[in-house]
């Protein structure tokens, strides 16, 4: 009788236990009243107050992402009291594209416009920058225009520095520098002239913005593309490159045989993103030069050391841009600063990408 009550005891015994192992497999817990209840917290937005910029995909001050960037032509020529050119530094994406004469001209773009202290030295239009401006809904600054731009610029929000309306008050000219490199605008006149001439200052509503940005935990990387440490656009006067530094993985600008700087900083200009586009470039008469800006075509993405075959497209002059890589995706930039080369389609044999400084003959 002892015995078939011990055995009796044993399993009851085992019973218990399992019933406890099978307790601690359970996800939901019964808890007394007297008990606390643990509530897991939501994670903390370390964001708060901010957007992502459409010119970077950068973190940035959330009013200031709203606001329509600013568009502004410089001057890129060797004669004296151009370069350095004041505040390119500053800009989020710059344009550069030939014009009469084998020179380029530049056009940078920024979010925080009224943050610079001064934008020099400020030239004319050209159609076609006024063209990749619109894809930004940037307001325009120039200083007079083509004769072809000229019409076309009634139809968009522009400062123009021959405007008696805000010469004074947004551009001013430098008297110790020679016309018509002496032009300049600031930033703080560049926001009272977009207050005089009663612009929008914000994006419009269903505005989706330019490129397509990686997130903040993802880097392109571009591992099947080829080695570029060096790239050349090819163009035959000021003969630039960019050079690829490990270390903070940007692209330094170096033109006419020096590295390319901002007037204001000091600091030469670095770029995480260079497209090379190939366009197709003619002349609107004997003197003024045109680069159509819709249609197709291909060009080069070039990142973090490596480089790229992308195509373009774009439907018609005020659509937005698109690129796409050889298997028709469309492409993916890093956040940060992006250099835009515009090179004529009929002259890549003169692009350069090189796996090394020695390879590219630069130091």
């Amino acid at each position: 009788m002892k015995r078939v009550f011990s055995v009796i005891l044993v399993a009851a015994l085992c019973m218990v236990m399992f019933a406890a192992c099978g307790k601690k497999e359970e996800t939901v817990v019964s808890t007394t009243e007297d008990e606390v209840s643990v509530v897991e917290e939501e994670p903390v937005d370390t964001h708060e107050g901010q957007a992502k910029s459409y010119l970077t995909g950068e973190w940035i001050d959330e009013d200031t992402a709203a606001l329509r960037p600013f568009a502004v032509m410089f001057g890129n020529t060797n004669e004296s009291g151009v370069l350095p050119q004041a505040g390119i530094g500053s800009a989020d994406v710059v344009y550069e594209c030939t014009v009469e004469g084998g020179l380029t001209r530049l056009m940078g773009i920024f979010q925080d416009y009224e943050s610079v202290e001064k934008y020099e030295s400020i030239r004319s239009c050209r159609l076609y920058f006024l063209e990749f401006a619109s894809e930004f809904e940037a307001i325009y600054g120039h200083w007079g225009q083509s004769p072809y731009a000229k019409s076309a610029l009634s139809a968009y929000d522009d400062l123009d520095g021959q405007s008696s309306t805000i010469f004074g008050t947004t551009y001013f000219r430098d008297s110790s520098k020679s016309a018509p490199h002496n032009g300049y605008a600031t930033g703080e006149g560049v926001a009272a002239g977009i207050e005089a001439l009663g612009y929008d200052k914000t994006y419009s509503e269903d505005y989706e913005g330019h490129y397509q940005f990686a997130e903040d935990d993802q880097t392109i990387e571009l591992s099947d593309g080829e080695d570029a440490v060096v790239v050349k656009p090819g163009y035959v006067v000021n003969k630039p490159w960019f050079s690829y530094d490990e270390e903070d993985g940007l692209y330094y600008r170096y033109q006419y045989s020096q590295s390319q700087t901002d007037a204001t900083s000091g600091n030469q200009l670095a770029y995480k993103n260079i497209i090379f586009q190939y366009m197709t470039t003619g002349m609107m008469d004997s003197k003024t030069l045109n680069i159509p800006t819709n249609g197709s075509g291909k060009g080069k993405y070039i990142t973090n050391g490596k480089a790229i075959d992308i195509t373009w497209e774009k439907d018609t002059t005020s659509s937005v841009m698109h690129y796409y890589d050889e298997s028709g995706n469309e492409i993916t930039l890093n956040q940060g600063k992006t250099w835009v080369c515009v090179v004529d389609s009929a002259k890549t044999d003169a692009v350069g990408i090189y796996a090394s400084k020695e390879d590219a003959g630069v130091e």
